[in-house]
């Protein structure tokens, strides 16, 4: 039988999504729940190695369910990327008797987690990115408002090119996932989808698939670009130059972090935060939760880590059809 344990600690790293604060309430209020007494860690491992900690109580956490962003802040920390740096934070986890630390992040956070496990502490992650890129889970915090917010954008940008007979092309988040692109290009029935994971075509043959679908007599062409593929503004110029088509490129950025989460994010954020609660008090350390086959799941980190995650095939197949 595992010791019980009597305070742990929740921190927010990497980007923020939205979502996080759900999963942080639901954190604070199941450890409360069981007589655990919860400290929060402002500012991500660069709070935990400065010590900048404070204990939470339910009210804490009050009216932060419908919030976007994360009320525990978040920032990079390079010195937490040393083993010197580590070690502080591990020490510092002592000094504030934190028993068990749940991190809430991407995958560089769950990086930060396994390390610190490794030094003793046990730990448990959220995946809590708008990227959908971690492979263990078929789900991640913030993307389902991420897509709903970019959706929106486009629809706007899609009026309005359709007045003008445009090109647009969209670019949205995600430097190494093509998910938000492949999403908001099905929902917005978008002509053309450029993720990462794919080979981009030329620019001819992005031109030469403009000007037939302009002989088939479609007012508007519209492009979802992920920013990890890059060069929008540039490829908007070309086409204009090349079609004489009025071709616009607009950048969504940061715009898709923001906002008030999605009944969907809030969900599985609150869930998951009350797991990781209940894995602390197994004992358990080194494993991140996951929503898999409909159900919640947790793998050890390394082995989390170490999958690679694939487009949709499938979906990828039926942005091109539909897009005909």
């Amino acid at each position: 039988m595992s010791k019980k344990i009597s305070t742990i600690g929740v921190l927010t790293s990497g980007g923020d999504a939205p979502g996080m604060n759900a999963a942080i309430r639901s954190v604070v209020r199941t450890a409360i729940s069981k007589g655990i007494k919860v400290m929060g860690v402002r500012k991500g491992y660069n709070g935990l190695i400065n010590g900048d900690i404070f204990e939470m109580n339910t009210k804490s956490v009050s009216d932060t369910i419908q919030r976007g962003g994360t009320i525990l802040q978040t920032a990079r920390c390079a010195q937490f990327m040393t083993e010197d740096g580590q070690r502080r934070a591990a020490e510092m986890c002592r000094v504030f008797g934190m028993e068990g630390l749940v991190v809430i992040g991407g995958d560089g956070s769950l990086q930060g987690a396994e390390k610190l496990s490794k030094l003793g502490i046990n730990t448990i992650g959220i995946p809590g990115t708008i990227d959908l890129d971690i492979a263990c889970t078929d789900y991640t915090i913030g993307f389902d408002t991420a897509v709903n917010t970019a959706m929106e954008a486009i629809n706007k940008i899609r009026d309005t090119s359709t007045s003008h007979e445009r090109c647009s092309i969209v670019e949205v988040m995600g430097r190494h996932s093509g998910y938000i692109a492949l999403w908001s290009a099905i929902s917005n029935g978008a002509e053309m989808v450029l993720i990462p994971e794919k080979e981009r075509p030329s620019d001819e043959e992005i031109v030469k698939e403009i000007l037939e679908s302009k002989k088939k007599g479609k007012k508007h062409f519209l492009i979802i670009a992920a920013e990890g593929v890059g060069g929008s503004e540039q490829l908007a110029k070309k086409i204009e130059e090349l079609t004489g088509i009025e071709t616009r490129a607009s950048i969504l950025g940061h715009l898709q972090r923001g906002g008030s989460p999605s009944a969907l994010d809030r969900l599985h954020a609150s869930m998951m935060g009350a797991i990781a609660v209940e894995l602390l008090c197994e004992g358990k350390s080194n494993r991140v939760i996951a929503y898999r086959d409909g159900k919640y799941v947790d793998f050890d980190i390394n082995e989390a880590l170490q999958m690679k995650k694939t487009i949709n095939e499938k979906m990828y197949e039926v942005s091109k059809i539909l897009s005909l």
